[in-house]
């Protein structure tokens, strides 16, 4: 089992090297929202330090949701996800190494460039440090959220509005607390009961998701 979860991933970790410009893609429009925000709002460290957390948040769950339809739709159109479905392994754990593949190449970059990009609204320290935490949590539980909407929705004409639709008002949680977890910190309140609650949200999502995610798949190609 564990061996084919290891394929999966590294499968799907190839496929995206090979196909490196949607990765791109990604990472460019989280780069461009996030450093347009400075120039439309102006030079003002106050006001940038308040919308911070929130854009950088907004940026992220954009960004991700733009590398939804390639999570099951390339594996869809060329027959390979029959195949899986016909795998001696759990459904719900190769989707669950699916999700990881998927949130290594979108999630995890995103990860790390967010604390430079902080930098343009002045925060520095602890602030930023929280943000990062908050986006390592936060990331998996939208890529696992992600994977839910993006396989009830596979094979439907106009599939890419319809998860947006189903998924972004489930991503509202994770928003608040992410965003909510740096301006606590900034106004020296604590982030910790916001990071506690985000972790508990990537748990739940991380056992329920893969196997909602399973089963809408099997849905979906009834």
């Amino acid at each position: 089992m564990w061996a084919a979860l290891r394929s999966m991933v590294m499968r799907d970790l190839t496929l995206a090297v090979r196909r490196v410009a949607d990765v791109l893609t990604t990472l460019f429009f989280f780069v461009i929202v996030v450093s347009l925000f400075p120039l439309g709002v102006g030079p003002e460290m106050e006001t940038l330090r308040v919308i911070a957390p929130g854009v950088v948040w907004v940026a992220a769950i954009l960004a991700s949701m733009l590398a939804l339809g390639r999570l099951f739709g390339n594996d869809y159109s060329d027959g390979t996800l029959e195949q899986i479905l016909l795998a001696p392994q759990p459904l719900s754990l190769l989707v669950a190494a699916k999700v990881l593949a998927h949130w290594l190449v979108t999630g995890l970059p995103l990860v790390l460039m967010a604390p430079l990009l902080g930098l343009q609204f002045g925060l520095e320290g602890e602030a930023l440090w929280t943000l990062w935490w908050t986006l390592l949590l936060g990331t998996p539980a939208i890529s696992l959220i992600g994977a839910v909407g993006a396989a009830l929705t596979l094979g439907l004409r106009g599939g890419s509005v319809l998860v947006s639709l189903l998924v972004l008002p489930l991503y509202i949680p994770v928003l608040i607390f992410g965003a909510g977890a740096v301006e606590a910190q900034v106004s020296g309140l604590g982030a910790t009961a916001h990071l506690s609650l985000l972790g508990a949200i990537a748990v739940l999502a991380l056992c329920f998701a893969p196997l909602a995610a399973a089963a809408a798949l099997r849905i979906s190609l009834d």
